[in-house]
C-alpha cells in the first residue's frame, strides 16, 4: 500500500489527543454530504419537472415538424417533400395550419389559436390522452366541428355538443379595410363545439382551437399552403435519424424541429433555472468546505510530534506533504460519497412514495408530489465539481506545512 495514503487513513480513523480534532473533521464530512445530498435532489427535481413538462407537451406535439425557415407558409406539395411520406420509418404527415383568429359565442369574445388539420392528424397524437369530454372531431358530413381547450372552453362558456356553434373571426389577407364597413375586412365562418382537451398547459389549454383543414383554408385563405408538417415516425429512438434524413431530402429552406425543440424556449428557462441554482448551491458548498481547512490544519498541529519522528526515521517534506494531502482528499471523499447516496437514496424515496407533495390542494395538480429523476450525468458533474472545489481546499493548509517544512529544514541546516 502506498505509505502516505496509509498514514493518512490510519489519522482519519484514529483517536487525535484533542477530541475538537475529530469534531472538526465530523462537521466536515457532513457540511460536504448535505450539500452535495442539496445538488443531487434539486437538479433531480428540475430534471422531473422538465420530463413532466416533455409529456405534456408530446401528447399534442408531433415527433417531427417541418416549417419554413423564410415566411409563414410553404407548398408541401413540392416532389422533395412528398418523398418524406416514402420514408420507412414515417408512419403519417399531417398537413396544419395554425393562425390567430377571433372567437366568439353569444356575448363573449376572445383571441384564440386557430389550427386546421387533416384526417391524418389523428395518427400523430393519441386524442384520448387529450379529450376531457365529447368527441375529437373536426368534420362530419358537411358540418364543421371544432375542440377547444378546456380554458377557452371555459373563457366562451361552453361544452361539448352544444347546439350553438362557435363564430371564427379572421381578417383578410391582401384586403384594405373599409371603415364604413367593417364585416367586409374578416372572413366569417361557424364550427360548432364537439370535444374539450386538456394537457395541463396553459399555453394550448387557454388558447388553442382545432377545426378542419378545409374550414381553415377557407378562414385563411389558403390555396394549398400549410404552416408545418407534423410528422409521426414508428420509433420514437429514430428520431434523429429520421431528422437527418428528412433534412437531406428538403434542404435548408425548412427547418425540421423534433419535441425539445419545438419547446425550446420552455426547456431552455428549465435548464436555465437549473444550472443556476446549481451555481447557487456551488457557493453553499465552498463555505462547507473551508471547514476542511480548519480540520486539517488543526490536525497538522495534533501530529505536529509525528511529523518530527517521520523526518528522524528520513522521511522528506514531499512525503509528509502527500499524507495530510490524502487526509483532505479522505475526508471531502466521504462527504461527496456519503451525500451522492443519501440524495440518491431520498429522490428514490421520493420517486416511488412522492413524500414531499407540492400542497395542501396537490389532489387539483398534474402531479401530487414532486417529481424527481436522477441523471447519470448530472451525479457525475457534481462528483467531479465536490472533488475539485474540496482538492482546491486541502491545497492550502498543505501548501502551509510544505513551507514550514522547508523552513525547518533551512534553520537545522544553519
Amino acid at each position: 500500500m502506498n505509505l502516505p495514503f496509509y498514514i493518512a487513513q490510519r489519522y482519519l480513523f484514529s483517536k487525535k489527543s484533542h477530541n475538537a480534532v475529530n469534531v472538526i473533521s465530523l462537521i466536515s464530512v457532513c457540511g460536504i454530504a448535505v450539500a452535495t445530498m442539496a445538488m443531487v435532489c434539486a437538479l433531480s427535481v428540475f430534471n422531473g419537472f422538465k420530463d413532466l413538462n416533455m409529456n405534456s407537451f408530446s401528447s399534442i406535439d408531433p415527433d417531427l415538424r417541418i416549417t419554413a425557415v423564410k415566411g409563414k407558409v410553404f407548398d408541401p406539395n413540392t416532389k422533395n417533400i412528398q418523398a418524406i411520406r416514402n420514408i420507412p420509418e414515417v408512419t403519417a404527415v399531417c398537413q396544419s395550419i395554425e393562425e390567430n383568429a377571433l372567437v366568439r359565442f353569444e356575448d363573449r369574445q376572445v383571441l384564440a389559436t386557430v389550427k386546421g388539420i387533416d384526417s391524418s392528424f389523428i395518427k400523430t397524437i393519441n386524442p384520448q390522452k387529450l379529450l376531457l369530454e365529447g368527441k375529437f372531431s373536426v368534420k362530419e358530413g358537411d358540418t364543421f366541428y371544432s375542440v377547444i381547450g378546456v380554458g377557452l372552453a371555459m373563457n366562451l362558456g361552453v361544452r361539448a355538443d352544444f347546439v350553438a356553434p362557435l363564430e371564427l373571426y379572421v381578417p383578410k389577407r391582401d384586403v384594405k379595410v373599409n371603415m364604413a364597413n367593417m364585416n367586409a375586412a374578416f372572413t366569417h365562418d361557424y364550427a360548432y363545439p364537439r370535444g374539450l382537451f386538456s394537457i395541463n398547459q396553459q399555453k394550448y389549454d387557454e388558447e388553442l382551437l382545432f377545426i378542419s383543414m378545409e374550414q381553415a383554408r377557407y378562414l385563411f385563405r389558403y390555396d394549398k399552403e400549410v404552416t408545418s408538417l407534423d410528422i409521426s415516425l414508428k420509433n420514437e429512438q429514430s428520431v434523429d435519424k429520421v431528422k437527418a434524413e428528412i433534412k437531406s431530402l428538403i434542404g435548408q429552406e425548412y427547418n425540421v424541429k423534433d419535441r425539445y425543440e419545438q419547446q425550446e424556449e420552455t426547456f431552455r428557462m428549465v435548464n436555465i433555472e437549473k444550472w443556476v441554482t446549481f451555481l447557487i448551491l456551488v457557493f453553499i458548498l465552498v463555505i462547507a468546505v473551508f471547514n476542511i481547512i480548519g480540520s486539517l490544519s488543526m490536525l497538522i498541529l495534533d501530529k505536529n510530534e509525528d511529523v518530527r519522528i517521520l523526518q528522524n526515521l528520513g522521511a522528506n517534506n514531499n512525503l509528509i506533504s502527500k499524507i495530510f494531502l490524502f487526509e483532505g482528499w479522505l475526508i471531502s471523499m466521504f462527504g461527496t460519497i456519503i451525500g451522492l447516496l443519501l440524495g440518491i437514496g431520498l429522490c428514490l424515496l421520493q420517486q416511488h412514495f412522492g413524500l414531499l407533495k407540492l400542497n395542501s390542494e396537490s389532489a387539483l395538480l398534474v402531479v401530487n408530489a414532486y417529481p424527481v429523476v436522477v441523471e447519470f450525468l448530472d451525479i457525475l458533474a457534481i462528483f467531479l465539481t465536490v472533488s475539485f472545489i474540496s482538492l482546491l481546499s486541502v491545497l492550502y493548509p498543505v501548501s502551509n506545512l510544505r513551507s514550514r517544512l522547508r523552513n525547518r529544514c533551512i534553520g537545522n541546516e544553519g
